[in-house]
């Protein structure tokens, strides 16, 4: 089965913001001295989005791992499965899409686990306001996980459905990273190369 690309609407963050933004502009057309039958359904509808509100917001702070979109906070209780680099005539590397969102992140991992270490692909991972998944690169060297970025989306097509599989049942692919240039902007090359050997 394909991965799916993108949150169900009713999965949006913004959503229950949006609706409850909405009826309350409403409150301007609809009032109490009204028609009865129009003003109460219409409260009843309010508190419905307050509650969808509240259930959102009680769910956006529990902890999971990887939370909601894409972040890791530990490697402890995953399935980790390495896809180490194979041997090649010409070694063939993946750049991180948006790595420039995320240059503390990478200096940190860079300081902490050295120029070459290794990435978790996290399959369904998105940014905050987007409805759109992507697959998100966690880098690993260090003291803990740190996100640098998502895979770009020629990797990601060619890629997604293996991953997306593998992470349904709860296991994560590990690959080779390295972090590119001495200082600010950092990039990060991934080697995807063992992946073919998982696809097998």
């Amino acid at each position: 089965m394909p991965a799916p690309r993108s949150k169900p609407l009713l999965a949006w963050e913004p959503l229950p913001f949006l609706v409850l933004i909405g009826l309350l502009l409403l409150t301007g057309v609809v009032r109490p001295e009204g028609p009865p039958a129009v003003f109460w359904p219409y409260m009843v509808v309010i508190g419905l989005a307050i509650a969808w509100l509240i259930v959102s917001l009680v769910r956006s702070a529990r902890r999971t791992n990887p939370d909601r979109w894409g972040d890791l906070s530990t490697l402890e209780g995953l399935d980790v499965l390495d896809a180490p680099r194979r041997e090649r005539e010409v070694r063939s590397v993946v750049p991180v899409d948006e790595a420039n969102r995320h240059q503390p992140a990478i200096e940190l991992a860079r300081l902490y686990g050295g120029a070459e270490q290794h990435a978790v692909l996290v399959p369904r991972a998105s940014r905050w306001l987007k409805r759109r998944y992507r697959i998100g690169v966690q880098l690993v060297g260090g003291d803990r996980p740190r996100h640098a970025g998502f895979l770009g989306r020629v990797a990601e097509d060619r890629w997604v459905d293996l991953l997306d599989g593998l992470r349904e049942r709860g296991t994560y692919v590990r690959v080779p990273a390295i972090i590119t240039g001495a200082s600010r902007p950092y990039g990060i090359d991934l080697d995807l190369s063992g992946l073919e050997g998982l696809d097998a």
